[in-house]
């Protein structure tokens, strides 16, 4: 019954989201752009990827975005141009689930509501956004990773004494980027600022390699940075090829909190992946090396990101 009640809970903060944002929008006299939805998981990273259902082991994001005019290929120069929705949820896990060692990162699973702004700032790439995160049991994300273990044969998830606490934290997001066109392919290096449930400095750089559809809007996915349509261009079809990495320092995480191990000051991440669009969809996929995140992990993970993004 709490799993049933914290649902009803969530589901009731997506509707007031989206349903709020939409209304919003439409009387501001924006334009609806597109949807995207954003899968992470080990599983994904098949035939590389860990499967080992730990650590980093599984997020989904669904985003809409509105403009005030139809996406013509270029940011708008003001904040609240151009709009994004989104709603995330994810599970990050010790690696044992039925045993967890006492070194181990604690079970955190994560729900986060906000939204994000598009613009060109003096020929700056800027996503802004704020997003309210919720942490604990009370997500009742537990609840459905023991559902899902127990009808694929899995083992029982039960890891209340071994999870983060519930907490409600306000995340602020700050990325700041420039595109430099290199034939027919792109070069993007980016600084990231992130505070409030995690607090860290990211700088790295993304190259996407190909012809395709060069004036979509990107968006990065949180776990992995993988950079995904969320509105097509005019050049709809064809393929696109991605590689980037980045590294970030670490000043605290509540998903790292004093009762367990302490979290690495550095952390890293090397990506690759493919996109394919066709008509109004653009479907990718990507793999991404995650390097350790708290003292004590032996090693990274690979995760696979699987993405679709559908224009109305």
């Amino acid at each position: 019954m709490a799993f049933f009640t914290r649902g009803a809970v969530a589901l009731s903060m997506v509707a007031t989201l989206w349903g709020g944002g939409a209304v919003q929008a439409q009387d501001d006299g924006l334009t609806r752009l597109g949807i995207v939805q954003i899968f992470d998981n080990d599983w994904f990273g098949m035939p590389v990827g860990d499967r080992y259902d730990r650590w980093r082991t599984g997020a989904y994001q669904v985003s809409g975005f509105w403009g005030q005019d139809d996406w013509d290929g270029t940011l708008p120069y003001a904040p609240f141009d151009l709009i994004e929705f989104r709603f995330r949820g994810e599970i990050i896990a010790p690696d044992n689930l039925a045993a967890p060692a006492a070194g181990d990162r604690h079970y955190a699973p994560i729900l986060s509501f906000g939204a994000a702004t598009h613009f060109d700032y003096r020929g700056l790439e800027v996503s802004a956004g704020a997003d309210l995160v919720l942490t604990g049991e009370q997500t009742g994300l537990m609840d459905v990773h023991d559902g899902i273990h127990r009808t694929f044969g899995g083992a029982d998830v039960d890891l209340s004494d071994f999870m983060v606490e519930d907490g409600v934290y306000l995340n602020a997001t700050l990325e700041g980027g420039r595109t430099f066109d290199w034939g027919n392919n792109q070069v993007r290096p980016f600084v990231e600022a992130q505070a409030g449930f995690e607090n860290l400095v990211r700088v790295g750089a993304d190259l996407r390699l190909g012809s395709y559809d060069p004036d979509s809007l990107l968006i990065r996915d949180a776990t992995t940075g993988q950079r995904i349509v969320a509105v097509p261009g005019e050049s709809v079809g064809g393929w696109s090829f991605t590689l980037g990495a980045d590294a970030a320092y670490v000043e605290s995480s509540v998903l790292l909190p004093d009762t367990g191990p302490a979290h690495e000051d550095m952390r890293y991440r090397v990506r690759g992946g493919v996109g394919h669009g066709y008509g109004p969809a653009d479907f990718f996929y990507g793999v991404t090396y995650l390097s350790e995140e708290f003292e004590g992990q032996d090693e990274g993970q690979l995760v696979g990101t699987l993405s679709l993004m559908l224009r109305f």
